[in-house]
């Protein structure tokens, strides 16, 4: 059964089961996983430029634009200038915000552990190499899904 399935099946297939039991999380809390993953983002002491977070979290500007201002709003962040660049933004955590970064971390921590009590180490190597092997082969496009045609 298992050579009937594409990897790329298998790793959408986890990643939409995982994403959605991180909504579901989420939800307890009156968030979500987006605004989980950017509340792990940003650095919790010293804050974050505005332009580092898209590329450290894989995002585009606009979705990223949209979940800050959200996240604004709800009183979990404040933008600061940057003053080792007048022209930047650091992204700030604030109390608030300091504190569901914490009940984001926790889900985080508490996945992890129950996946690695299931698994054994020699398991959990592999994966994480099978990733790095995938990750670096779509980097530098050894990859090449269509092909030309003469």
């Amino acid at each position: 059964m298992m050579k009937d399935i594409t990897i790329d099946y298998a790793l959408r297939a986890t990643w939409q089961a995982v994403a959605r039991m991180y909504n579901e999380e989420a939800k307890g809390f009156g968030s979500t996983m987006a605004v989980g993953f950017t509340l792990l983002s940003i650095d919790p002491k010293t804050g974050t430029p505005s332009t580092a977070l898209g590329p450290k979290m894989g995002m585009e500007a606009t979705s990223l634009s949209r979940i800050l201002k959200s996240m604004e709003e709800k009183g979990l962040i404040q933008r600061k200038p940057n003053p080792k660049d007048g022209r930047g933004v650091l992204i700030h955590l604030t109390e608030f915000g300091l504190e569901k970064r914490k009940d984001s971390k926790d889900v985080v921590l508490r996945f992890n552990e129950v996946v690695r009590n299931n698994i054994t180490e020699e398991q959990l190597h592999c994966f994480f190499e099978v990733m790095e092997t995938i990750n670096t082969l779509v980097i530098e496009k050894k990859i090449h899904i269509t092909e030309t045609t003469n």
